[in-house]
Formats: C-alpha cells, sequence, structure tokens
C-alpha cells in the first residue's frame, strides 16, 4: 500500500505513534496473557504426563523461554533494523507476533498430538520472544523519528503507557472470559480465544504501519555514504558502550520497580499479608490505571522542563515510595494499600514513560536501533525477569520480612539515579546527527576546560 504524498509530517508522526502504540500494547497483552495461562492451563493441557508440580515448572519454563529469545530479537533486529529501516523490519516483526499468536490459540494439546504439543509450544514462544524483542525498541523509533521535537516526550508517554493498559485489558478479557464461562469450557476453548483475537489487533498494526513511511532520520542517513556503516551492531559496541551502559543501569531501576510492583506484589499480598486475592488484583488494577497517568505527564513534562529534570524528580519519588511501601501495605487498609501501590507504581511509569525518547536522543542515527536495544534488553535481562524470583528467595530468607528486598531494589534506584544525574540533557537534540549525547557533552566539557585554561 502506497503512502499519500501530500501527507503532512504532522499527520505521518501521528500514524507512526498510533503504529508503536499497537505493537506494544499487543506485545504486552501477550506477556499478561501468557503469564496466566502458563501457571493455570497449559500445564493441564501440555504438561499432563508429568507431576502437577513439575508440569508447572514446565509450563513456566515455556514463559522464560520467550523472554530468554528477546534479547536474541533485539540484538538481531536492531542490527537489521539500522541497515535496512525501521519501516520493514516493523511490518515483519508485527506480522510474526500476529500469525504465532494465532498458531497458540489454535495449538492441538498433549492429549491430540503427543510430545509434539509441547515442543511446537516451546517454538512458537521462541519465534514470538523473538518477535518481539525486535518489536519494542523498533516501535519506539519509529514514533520518535517521526516526531516534531518538541512532541517527543508525549509521543514517548503514550508508548510508554502501553504496558499497564494491556495489562488491564489483558486481565479484564479473562476475567470476562472466566466469569461467563464454566471451567471446563474456558479449559476446552475459552483460554483460546485472546490469543486468536489478538490477531486482530495485528491487521490493524500492519494496517497502520504500511501507511507510515520510512523515518526521516534513516532517510537522510541513507542519502550519506558517510553515515552507513556496515556492521552497526559492532559500531554500537565499539563507539558507543559507555552509553550504553549508561542507559541500561538507569532503566534497571524502573524496571525492577515495575516488576516488583505487577509481578510480586500480588503474591506479597495473598500469601504473605493474607489479603483476598480478589482485592489484591482490584488493588493491581487501580496501580495500572495511576501507572497509565504516570507515564503520559512523563513524557508531557519532559516536553517542558527536560528529561533530565523529570527523571530525576520522578526517581526521588520512587525511591521515597520505596522505603514506604510495604509499611503501608502491611496497615491491610483498602485505600491506604491503593495509594501506596498507585504512587509508587506511578512514579516508576514517568520514568518508563521517558524511556523511549531518552534511549532514541542519547545515540546517532546509523546504530541507534542497536544501540538502544542493547541498552533496554540489557535492563530487562539483569534488572526484569530476576527480581520476583530473588524478591521472593530474599523474603523466604528473612522470615516474610521485606527489608532485604528494600535494600536491593533501593539500591538499584540509586544507581539508576547517579546514571540519570552524570548523563547529558537530550530534549531536542538534532536526531539526525552521528556521535552521542555524551560525546557532544563530553566534546563541550573539553572545549570549555580548554578555553579556561
Amino acid at each position: 500500500m502506497g503512502n499519500d504524498s501530500n501527507t503532512s509530517p504532522r499527520s505521518m508522526a501521528n500514524r507512526a505513534v498510533t503504529a508503536a502504540t499497537v505493537g506494544t500494547a499487543l506485545e504486552w497483552f501477550d506477556f499478561t496473557l501468557y503469564g496466566v495461562v502458563a501457571a493455570t492451563v497449559l500445564p493441564k493441557l501440555f504438561f499432563p504426563a508429568m507431576e502437577p508440580g513439575s508440569a508447572l515448572l514446565a509450563s513456566l519454563a515455556t514463559f522464560s523461554v520467550g523472554l530468554a529469545a528477546r534479547p536474541l530479537g533485539a540484538i538481531i533486529c536492531g542490527h537489521l533494523g539500522d541497515k535496512i529501516g525501521r519501516r520493514n523490519l516493523m511490518l515483519g516483526t508485527v506480522s510474526a507476533m500476529g500469525i504465532t499468536s494465532v498458531l497458540m490459540g489454535l495449538l492441538p494439546t498433549y492429549a491430540q498430538i503427543g510430545i509434539l504439543a509441547p515442543i511446537l509450544l516451546v517454538l512458537l514462544r521462541i519465534i514470538q520472544g523473538f518477535a518481539l524483542g525486535g518489536e519494542s525498541t523498533g516501535g519506539q523509533l519509529m514514533a520518535l523519528e517521526h516526531a516534531p521535537a518538541a512532541r517527543r516526550g508525549r509521543y514517548s508517554g503514550l508508548i510508554g503507557m502501553c504496558a499497564p493498559l494491556s495489562q488491564i485489558v489483558a486481565n479484564a478479557v479473562l476475567l470476562l472470559l472466566s466469569a461467563s464461562l464454566s471451567a471446563d469450557d474456558f479449559m476446552s476453548y475459552g483460554w483460546r480465544i485472546p490469543f486468536v483475537m489478538s490477531f486482530l489487533l495485528v491487521l490493524v498494526g500492519i494496517y497502520i504501519r504500511m501507511r507510515v513511511e520510512e523515518t526521516p532520520a534513516f532517510v537522510q542517513m541513507k542519502q550519506s555514504a558517510v553515515a552507513t556503516v556496515s556492521s552497526p551492531l559492532r559500531d554500537a559496541f565499539k563507539l558507543h558502550w559507555k552509553t550504553i551502559l549508561r542507559l541500561m543501569l538507569f532503566f534497571c531501576g524502573p524496571t525492577a520497580m515495575f516488576y516488583l510492583a505487577v509481578v510480586f506484589t500480588l503474591g506479597y499480598l495473598t500469601n504473605t499479608l493474607g489479603i483476598p486475592k480478589q482485592t489484591g488484583f482490584t488493588l493491581l488494577m487501580i496501580a495500572n490505571a495511576c501507572a497509565i497517568v504516570g507515564s503520559i505527564m512523563g513524557g508531557l513534562l519532559s516536553d517542558r522542563i527536560g528529561r533530565k529534570r523529570t527523571l530525576l524528580l520522578a526517581s526521588t519519588a520512587t525511591f521515597i515510595m520505596m522505603m514506604l511501601y510495604f509499611p503501608l501495605l502491611e496497615t491491610k487498609d483498602f485505600a491506604t494499600m491503593a495509594i501506596a501501590m498507585g504512587l509508587f507504581l506511578g512514579f516508576t511509569q514517568v520514568q518508563t514513560g521517558i524511556q523511549p525518547v531518552a534511549f532514541a536522543e542519547a545515540f546517532p542515527t546509523n546504530v541507534r536501533y542497536s544501540a538502544s536495544a542493547l541498552a533496554f534488553t540489557g535492563a530487562s535481562l539483569f534488572a526484569g525477569g530476576p527480581i520476583p524470583i530473588v524478591a521472593t528467595w530474599l523474603l523466604n530468607l528473612s522470615n516474610g520480612s521485606p527489608w532485604a528486598l528494600v535494600a536491593l531494589v533501593g539500591t538499584l534506584n540509586v544507581i539508576s539515579f547517579c546514571m540519570i544525574a552524570i548523563g547529558p540533557e537530550t530534549a531536542g537534540v538534532d536526531m539526525n546527527r552521528l556521535d552521542s549525547v555524551d560525546e557532544v557533552a563530553g566534546n563541550q566539557h573539553a572545549q570549555v576546560r580548554h578555553a579556561n585554561s
């Protein structure tokens, strides 16, 4: 499908952010949906030959396989995205996501095809994880390289809100299905419906992306032979490793906080504090609603007062809430717990709402996809997936006391704050440049020192 030649840059930017939002929303919809069925439905349907505990572990392992495939997808898709363009790669990743989601929903069970069923499930999960790894960073760049400089933060906040929004939608869909179907019907076919229906979202994403032109920054880079590099991934490592490391360490804090809030807290409320599961679920929905507001507000505020200042304020507020979080939960008062969870996840999501634009503005066009993907995936790998497991281990080690966990996550928050503090402001930078913002800042400091000497 061709693009309208007279489409305005503003209209094209709106299409780009819509395309990015749909793709990111699908990513998190899948994350929540698969996590729930992996713990409830899949052990019985795909691992019935095992005893229940082993079947649950095997099913959750398929969930982890998808997470493990994401870094590989991010690295390879990042390299290709810097070589062949953001638009072409995004059409490929969103198509792969849609096809694998539908195939998961249609997959025969162990009772129907035997050992081939769990093998195909793992294979589909690997493909899906690979595609999602490339999707997250690519979608962000599609939107932000089209966005006007003064509105990049706003667009970034819209992308950042997809995680909590999709959690609300996915849980609402599962609640609706479980309430309207009998337990046998849900186990038989009900769990498949969201996977198959997610293909509709993919079709919308493909349609929108086919109407989005390649980003201006990538087009301009391709027109300059000097800007094109033979190996973007190698150059990202070689020339920009300091910036990648700084941004990865910065995002470890918000990533750990997010997983602590949405994965660990529900178990802590129900298992340690004895809060009814339905109450915990309601509190988590309220917190996710606050997170949507936090993401949008973070993006908007970063356009007004800068990325760095907004991130420093949000990081400080998150640290304060981290210190108060568990004592407030231990009151077991619904309103108090709702405020604690809402503020904690809301301030965390302020930073997540700024992450897409902070990463995109930090790197030059010719390695932006590769470098951003490395930083983003590194934070998820080190501070995302392990946090719920480590948190549970620390809680058991401390006989139910949360303070060892507070010390760990608080330390990650302090490191994150320091990485923000030593980094330069990026708001309004030229997205077509060929050096990183850290290099620009370093050159400016050197010039100032030379002028003063």
